[in-house]
């Protein structure tokens, strides 16, 4: 039930903050990197420090602080349902056969898809709950989950620094459209789903009416 409650609060904050993103992302870049991980904030926090709006060893800290603070739950569902929680992560019967040799995997494999998994890409959380799956203490994947973190924040971080100004420009331009793109965001999270079941249900009456006229 923890468990459960937790993943929750974790989706739920991810919808509160998705259209807070392109305000947060101009006006506090470094605090929007530790809430959400994302990539684009380190960068854009990064270009800041260029022009000394944030101490580089700060952005660099709360980016990888952000990738990896609710990673531990992830291994928590692995360790706990094992199987279970990678069919619900993944419907990819690669991904699922991949997991399914969690057990039986070179610790050492388990180790560098844990660094790796921050890569474009690749199913982090699948990887995650194999590490929980396969009973990798958590200590130990901590200490890896944050190593992998670090290299994808340095990377990201230091191509933001070196764009500085020009990468300054950009968020500032998309801070002035703020309320738009947010509004959007929310449109699109509506309107989409909506959409989807429309044309579903469209198809069906009118699969079920060229039966109906198809002669006997």
């Amino acid at each position: 039930m923890a468990l459960m409650g937790a993943i929750l609060g974790v989706v739920a904050m991810g919808l509160v903050l998705r259209p807070l993103k392109p305000f947060l992302l101009a006006s506090h870049p470094v605090t929007l990197e530790f809430l959400t991980g994302d990539l684009t904030a380190i960068g854009a926090a990064a270009a800041f420090a260029r022009i000394g709006e944030a101490p580089l060893w700060l952005v660099v800290l709360a980016g990888t602080a952000g990738m990896v603070k609710l990673d531990w739950l992830t291994w928590w569902t692995g360790r706990q349902w094992g199987a279970g929680i990678v069919r619900m992560l993944t419907t990819s019967t690669r991904a699922q056969r991949f997991a399914g040799r969690a057990t039986q995997l070179h610790p050492n494999v388990l180790r560098a898809a844990v660094v790796l998994a921050v890569l474009p890409g690749i199913p982090s959380a699948v990887i995650y709950a194999m590490a929980g799956w396969a009973r990798m203490r958590l200590a130990t994947f901590f200490l890896l989950d944050i190593a992998g973190a670090l290299l994808m924040t340095g990377l990201v971080a230091g191509l933001g620094y070196g764009s500085g100004q020009r990468a300054v420009e950009v968020v500032l331009l998309v801070d002035r459209f703020a309320s738009v793109v947010s509004l959007t965001l929310i449109a699109a999270a509506v309107v989409i789903p909506w959409a989807r079941r429309w044309l579903r249900r469209a198809f069906v009456r009118r699969t079920e009416q060229s039966q109906v006229r198809t002669p006997q």
